[in-house]
């Protein structure tokens, strides 16, 4: 199991098929995820700050896969989205191929270190080809949080707990 990704996602973050025909519409979606499950930020506000960050320099590391990321004052904790996307868009990415898996991170303004360790992991984890494949393939949000965390019980937890 992952524990850094399980402290950084939820499957309520996560869309699996998304239809978005554009880097903008995609960081729109993210931002929207993460705005959704965090009341102390606006949907614009990580929408800039993503934007920001893309300004600077292509997230897209490669293989389909993007990590757009930024810190926010906002933020009191990391906290990530994941789109599956539909078909794959235009994001400038190293190698010229469009992105389809996208995981946005964002991290309170101080956490420089923290924000570096995060993004490595992340470099790593979506080196290997199988777990791409299984995002890409993923029915549900619920089967793309236990590929990205290895933690299946999660989602069993959170349907059971009393509403």
């Amino acid at each position: 199991m992952n524990a850094q990704l399980v402290e950084l996602m939820a499957p309520e973050r996560i869309i699996v098929r998304a239809a978005a025909g554009s880097k903008k519409s995609a960081l729109e979606a993210v931002s929207a995820l993460i705005a959704g499950s965090h009341p102390g930020s606006t949907e614009k506000e990580i929408y800039d700050c993503l934007l920001a960050r893309e300004r600077l320099g292509s997230t897209g590391i490669g293989h389909g896969i993007a990590i757009p990321h930024g810190r926010l004052p906002s933020i009191v904790r990391p906290v990530g989205a994941f789109a599956a996307l539909e078909k794959g868009v235009d994001f400038a990415a190293l190698d010229g191929a469009p992105v389809d898996l996208i995981l946005a991170l964002v991290v309170p303004a101080e956490s420089t270190e923290q924000h570096l360790r995060i993004l490595t992991s992340l470099a790593t984890l979506f080196s290997d080809e199988r777990l791409r494949e299984g995002l890409r393939q993923a029915a549900s949000p619920e089967a793309a949080y236990t590929l990205l965390t290895g933690d299946d019980a999660a989602p069993r937890r959170r349907a059971a707990a009393p509403a």
